[in-house]
């Protein structure tokens, strides 16, 4: 099946060097810029009437009033934010150099966990993200994603005894190694849904192109999104869920969800519907984010590398029935060079953007939304007039507020724009 040309926004931009599509080289922190992420200070947070945590440490208003920034804190090189599902107010912040640092509701910071000597950072390797077991207030256990010292990825579940103070190092279970070809397109994203399983992202290898072709690969975990029961079964790490689409055996290895992905760097559910949104980075040409809903995503197939976005790529390479991404966005001109992947907006304090996907690009910064409807074409795709610069990851909370992470170090909370 071709795939149609939808969804795509065109915003010209002075020129960009090629090699900023490359993430590997795009997420390098500066030894310049370390240095001024260690000065910089974290900042004071409080609790107010709608459980938003943090009193700006800098509030930068959107251009249409709707929204605003506030900033919770800065770190080192931030990749991701998350939250218990339940049971703590305290933040948690992925920095990729190998550490996890908690963020109390007064402001105060420690650091939860440190695998610093457990990993490869740089580029695009390092700690990538963190995910919490839907009964973390009872079970203490999260899972990281990490390369670790030979470049593959691991999938690791930790334990914290002390009601997330601190995780133990000691506690670590593997539950999964996929070895790495290349440095870059680790994906590194891992979500639960709400029925406890775990999801993975995985990017096709790396280097450019997919070489190994392993997106189409249906024995290949790479270029996929991996679903898994973290819990021990049977004498393995972990079991296949009854839904995943080569569950039965078959051609496929048992652990795929979706395929058909360049680099899923980030990922995510609506909180509301189950929806399923990919932030999918591009090769050359074209940047896309894929929308699909929940009873379609088992199997689905999103084209690379037969595709990319819509256009062809591989003509080796076929994808039958591949879904269309909802939107797409050109990088051979201007300042973009790699999409962020967001979260649709549940945040009850952010009316304007209520059922809106938030998105953004790693080097233009600026927050995008438009309406998620799976199936559809983006209709309504807009700037909010807010930027982020180094725009790494977003996150949400376990109220569904929603944070923008930038790797230069600052964290922000979206919240309702300040009124003049």
């Amino acid at each position: 099946m071709c795939l149609r040309r939808q969804g795509s926004t065109t915003r010209a931009r002075s020129s960009k060097p090629a090699d900023l599509r490359v993430r590997a080289r795009a997420l390098l922190p500066t030894p310049l810029l370390l240095l001024a992420l260690a000065a910089a200070p974290i900042a004071g947070c409080g609790s107010s009437d709608d459980g938003r945590a943090g009193t700006a440490a800098e509030t930068t208003a959107a251009g249409n009033g709707d929204v605003s920034l506030t900033e919770i804190g800065s770190f080192e090189a931030p990749v991701y934010v998350a939250q218990p599902p339940s049971g703590s107010d305290d933040l948690y912040v992925v920095e990729q150099g190998g550490t996890i640092q908690r963020v109390a509701p007064d402001g105060g910071k420690s650091t939860f966990l440190d695998v610093s000597g457990e990993i490869t950072s740089g580029g695009e390797q390092g700690l990538l993200s963190v995910a919490f077991a839907p009964d973390f207030a009872d079970s203490g256990l999260l899972y990281v994603d990490y390369t670790d010292t030979d470049g593959d990825t691991r999938i690791v579940e930790y334990r914290s005894s002390d009601g997330g103070a601190t995780a133990d190092p000691g506690s670590a279970r593997e539950l999964l190694r996929i070895d790495q070809p290349f440095e870059n397109h680790n994906g590194g994203q891992l979500q639960f849904d709400a029925d406890g399983l775990l999801y993975i992202g995985m990017g096709d290898g790396g280097s450019a192109g997919d070489p190994e072709r392993n997106a189409q690969d249906e024995t290949s975990l790479l270029g996929k999104i991996l679903r898994i029961d973290p819990a021990p079964s049977g004498g393995q790490p972990y079991s296949i869920p009854a839904g995943n689409p080569f569950a039965d055996g078959g051609s496929g290895r048992p652990e795929i969800f979706a395929l058909g992905l360049r680099n899923p760097w980030r990922f995510s559910f609506d909180r509301e519907t189950g929806d399923l949104a990919i932030g999918d980075v591009g090769q050359d040409s074209l940047e896309e984010v894929d929308l699909i809903a929940a009873a379609d995503a088992a199997g689905a197939n999103f084209g690379w590398s037969a595709f990319e976005g819509t256009e062809p790529y591989n003509d080796d390479q076929q994808a039958p029935d591949a879904v269309a991404p909802t939107l797409t966005y050109p990088t051979d001109s201007g300042d973009n060079c790699s999409v962020t992947g967001g979260y649709v907006v549940r945040d009850s304090g952010l009316t304007s953007l209520d059922g809106h996907y938030l998105y953004g690009d790693f080097c233009a910064g600026e927050l995008r939304s438009f309406t998620a409807v799976p199936g559809e074409p983006a209709a309504d795709d807009s700037d909010l007039g807010i930027e982020v610069p180094g725009l790494s990851s977003f996150g949400e909370d376990a109220a569904g507020h929603i944070y923008a992470v930038s790797i230069e170090g600052p964290v922000y909370r979206l919240d309702p724009g300040q009124s003049d």
